[in-house]
């Protein structure tokens, strides 16, 4: 849209070359404006608060960062740490410019919001919680005890909490990031019987994951669903039930992006819907005049009952109030949020993650945070999610006063 169409001309010359007259001709047409979605103000600040942060932290050298209108999956903010200078393309960039780039250990043309694969951690817990509750599996009154892991023959699945939760149904499971209720939601435990790893996948493709979410960008990955067939082919071996296990808390085989879990965290947020993120919201002509207006429609209407996501937005709700997103408390709206400190590499700092919407009510911003390397999510992903938070609402309130 931006390219237009060059023109052509095809002319008769004389054994000299010189033009002796004009056979067909196709006049030039003009590019596009493309009207974009992005919040420019939003952007910068992401930007810079991610950086802040990403610089602060010994063991962290990259962070992404997207904020989408969970109504419309327009996509307001879209991040990836360590960044470049666009204009250095758009003017021509030099050999040794682009040589910097690619040369660089930090990759900053690898877009990490829409490219980067990631271990989502205990940000896949809504998914498992509203795949358990639509199937039956639980209602929002099952518990089960957490008396800091669960034991199977000589392997230990543990929760993070020395000594475990108590007794925990599905909102404080969300809340306080409970392990023990996921293990025994997702593999089962003694006479209880689980999703099983066929459903698990099954409703982590209806909530958009192991394929693109079809943003109009470039180079968009897919993530990855570990299956039974995929690792004996590729391991060797069987599927077993601590496979299951770490799958149910987000570790594992499995991989998202930070797209897809904004994605997924908004069908949360406005009730159900599953979207398609986008960044043109218009395409005009060099006279301003409207070509074509992108009108959102839900690739999926209702992935999950309304009820059950009440249910799970009510976990996210706790875990601002009481859970791990402490933090997010005193903010002058309501906010829900999940965290994530997602292992990746044995005896490596996790990732710290976070990802959430506000207003808890009404939602118009889902916001998600991934710092690489990060560590603990409440003291890392969270701050960062706070301080964007902050921002943007006391802007919008300062708006509504002028």
């Amino acid at each position: 849209a931006l390219k237009g169409e060059k023109g052509k001309k095809r002319v008769e010359v004389d054994a000299l070359g010189k033009e002796k007259k004009i056979i067909s001709k196709k006049e030039p047409r003009d590019g596009h404006n493309l009207i974009l979605s992005l919040d420019s103000e939003l952007q910068a600040k992401m930007q810079q608060v991610l950086s802040k942060h990403v610089q602060q932290i010994d063991s962290a050298q990259a962070a992404a960062g997207i904020a989408m209108d969970p109504h419309t999956g327009e996509v307001l903010s879209l991040v990836s740490i360590p960044a470049y200078n666009n204009n250095l393309f758009a003017r021509g960039i030099t050999s040794s410019q682009y040589k910097k780039l690619t040369d660089s250990p930090s990759n900053p043309l690898f877009n990490r919001a829409v490219t980067g694969e990631y271990p989502p951690g205990s940000t896949f817990k809504p998914v498992m919680a509203a795949a358990g509750l639509q199937e039956g599996i639980i209602t929002d009154h099952t518990s089960f005890k957490s008396t800091g892991g669960i034991r199977v023959g000589k392997w230990f699945f543990p929760d993070w909490k020395q000594g475990g939760h108590g007794i925990t149904d599905v909102r404080k499971a969300i809340s306080q990031s409970v392990n023990t209720f996921f293990y025994y939601l997702g593999g089962g435990y003694n006479d209880f019987t689980g999703l099983g790893v066929d459903r698990i996948i099954d409703y982590s493709r209806k909530f958009g994951l192991g394929e693109s979410t079809g943003i109009d960008l470039p180079q968009e990955t897919s993530g990855f669903l570990p299956t039974k067939e995929w690792k004996k082919k590729e391991k060797g071996e069987r599927w077993y039930i601590g496979d299951t296990y770490h799958l149910s808390i987000g570790q594992g085989f499995i991989l998202t992006t930070p797209l897809q879990v904004t994605n997924y965290i908004s069908v949360f947020a406005n009730g159900g819907k599953l979207y398609e993120p986008f960044l043109v919201k218009e395409i005009r002509n060099t006279q301003g005049k409207l070509v074509e207006r992108i009108d959102p429609e839900p690739l999926k209407k209702r992935v999950v009952e309304e009820e059950n996501v009440r249910v799970v937005r009510q976990g996210m709700r706790q875990a601002v109030t009481n859970g791990s997103c402490r933090r997010l408390y005193d903010l002058s709206v309501k906010a829900a949020g999940k965290t994530g400190t997602a292992q990746w590499e044995k005896d490596k700092t996790p990732h710290s993650w976070f990802t959430g919407f506000a207003p808890y009510e009404d939602p118009e911003i889902v916001l998600t945070v991934l710092v690489e390397k990060g560590g603990e999510s409440e003291e890392v992903a969270v701050p960062v999610a706070k301080e964007i938070l902050e921002w943007y609402f006391d802007k919008r309130n300062k708006k509504d006063v002028e």
